[in-house]
């Protein structure tokens, strides 16, 4: 089969730093994208969601300069699937970007339906980062 990506992006009214500071806590994840899971925990260095799939891994990149918040899902049969995604700084705004990937498999209509599950999510994460109710995220792990 051959590959298919797509890129899914949402404009964010606020700086870069605090929209990357809060998307890349995996404990946030269930806030901003609660079709992965609704629970999350830390347990030996390993975040776990649990999603409508089971108990999933997920590691997300180092902490780094450049915006760079690739993770990595491990399902519970084993599989992993690599997620590209980039908060782009834009002046005080900021741009985020997930890749979809398509994986073997995967029939158009699944696919469509990810991809608007991931917009729904970058659209939620939107309007968790420029509510001022929003509480000042962590920038640990």
């Amino acid at each position: 089969m051959a590959r298919e990506s797509r890129h899914i992006s949402e404009w964010i009214d606020c700086p870069a730093q605090r929209a990357y500071d809060y998307a890349s806590d995996p404990a946030n994840v269930p806030e901003w994208a609660p079709g992965l899971g609704s629970a999350v925990e830390q347990v030996g260095g390993t975040w776990f969601i649990e999603s409508p799939m089971g108990r999933v891994a997920v590691e997300f990149a180092p902490r780094n300069d450049f915006g760079v918040i690739d993770h990595t899902v491990t399902l519970p049969s084993g599989d992993v699937v690599n997620n590209p995604m980039r908060v782009i700084p834009d002046g005080e705004a900021c741009e985020i970007v997930f890749t979809l990937r398509r994986q073997d498999g995967v029939s158009d209509e699944e696919f469509e339906r990810d991809a608007a599950a991931v917009a729904a999510d970058l659209k939620s994460l939107k309007r968790l980062l420029e509510s001022p109710s929003l509480i000042t995220p962590r920038t640990g792990r």
